[in-house]
């Protein structure tokens, strides 16, 4: 098949999860024989950014720069008009490529985009955070995860004390955004990373037509977690215990909030490696200068897997609800024992692991006493595969699929 998978995190000097998991689609597919092409954002420079993407197909620019400018957080509302605006702009873009292929994949963070593909091309959407009914993605408010469901509360998200005018410009957007969306994904087919994505969009928009919906969940690719080296032992005395820690350095991520409850209780001979980057980074250095934490900052995702094999566990302290986290796969996929929250997709992760492997805590105080009363980190290596290839055989009939109506 010819086949344009398309996503405006692509581009980027720092690529996150879900421009991993477009990556190791591409590649995979492309290994299989299919002829991807993988189509993204006008800026930053891709040449620039080649290494850290590690696409092995040819990228075309196009999108432009999705969402730039309105001014929303200054004006302290969420606009109607801005969403509708990108989307109709990003699927003209897309539109004008597609004749080419025989499907286009979307893999991004605005779901309303099919509302404007035309019913003819195949289209298909990956939805990977909860973008379909929250209009920030994440469903995070207040340093917790957010149950508000009513439109007018979505209000505070972008102001603290939004008053009567900007309440109602950003219920109109937020109800809009959840129209068009529902009628996106009645449109073309849409992909669910995990079961918990579905279930939660469907407890906001009760209505909404997923018969051509399905539920595939994240991947890794296994040959390169196989292939990877760990890294040499330096010298001096080891630590007996390494703890690996990945992730963005911002608030929902909760790298800080673990960091605060366990580095004043770690043992001696423990030691914290963390990796990853974001606006909390300054403030996680100034609060915990120590011998036996190692901030590395954003690295290649060769070396994070690599120095992921090397640990003795993972913790992954996330507050928010990962839909399905490519952290935790890895950490299962290479046996090492994982330490997270029961929320959002991470309980459905346990068939990827032997019994027991994936600890799950209902909160981090929780997750560090576990943590530290625990006194034997092996596990067997065991559970379901969860690589990319095998993956592709459960998308390979949805890209066959013309529309919902064939």
């Amino acid at each position: 098949m010819r086949i344009l998978l398309v996503s405006e995190d692509i581009p980027a000097p720092k690529l996150g999860g879900l421009g991993k998991h477009v990556v190791a689609l591409g590649n995979a597919l492309i290994a299989m024989g299919h002829e991807v092409f993988l189509m993204g954002k006008d800026s930053p420079d891709y040449a620039a950014c080649a290494t850290e993407v590690g696409f092995h197909g040819r990228f075309v620019p196009g999108l432009g720069i999705p969402l730039r400018g309105w001014k929303e957080e200054q004006l302290g509302f969420f606009n109607p008009l801005k969403r509708p605006y990108f989307a109709k702009r990003m699927a003209k873009a897309i539109v004008n490529h597609a004749a080419e292929y025989d499907v286009v994949h979307y893999h991004g963070h605005q779901p309303m985009v099919a509302r404007y593909i035309p019913a003819s091309l195949n289209f298909v959407q990956t939805r990977h955070d909860q973008g379909g009914d929250c209009i920030t993605n994440v469903r995070f408010k207040n340093g917790d995860v957010c149950t508000d469901r009513s439109p007018d509360k979505c209000a505070a998200c972008i102001h603290p004390a939004p008053g009567p005018l900007r309440t109602v410009l950003s219920s109109m957007a937020v109800s809009r955004y959840r129209r068009e969306t529902a009628l996106a994904y009645a449109a073309h087919p849409v992909v669910f990373v995990s079961d918990f994505l579905r279930k939660n969009y469907l407890q906001t928009m009760p209505d909404a037509d997923l018969r051509g919906s399905a539920v595939i969940h994240n991947f890794v690719d296994e040959k390169l977690l196989v292939g990877v080296v760990s890294p040499a032992s330096g010298q001096g005395i080891s630590p007996s215990v390494v703890l690996h820690v990945a992730g963005r350095l911002d608030e929902p991520k909760g790298v800080g909030q673990l960091l605060d409850l366990l580095i004043p209780r770690l043992p001696s001979d423990w030691h914290v490696n963390v990796y990853g980057d974001g606006p909390l980074r300054k403030a996680i250095e100034n609060r915990h200068s120590s011998p036996s934490l190692h901030l590395h900052g954003h690295q290649l995702h060769v070396d994070v897997v690599s120095a992921t094999k090397a640990a003795t566990l993972v913790v992954v302290p996330s507050v928010l609800e990962e839909a399905c986290g490519t952290v935790i796969l890895e950490a299962l996929r290479l046996g090492k024992m994982c330490f997270s929250l029961d929320r959002g997709g991470t309980p459905e992760l346990t068939r990827y692991g032997s019994p027991g492997q994936l600890r799950l805590f209902p909160d981090l105080e929780a997750l560090v006493a576990g943590l530290l009363s625990e006194n034997d980190f092996t596990v067997d290596h065991g559970g379901s595969p969860a690589d990319v290839r095998q993956h592709i055989e459960e998308l390979l009939p949805i890209y066959q699929r013309k529309h919902h109506g064939s």
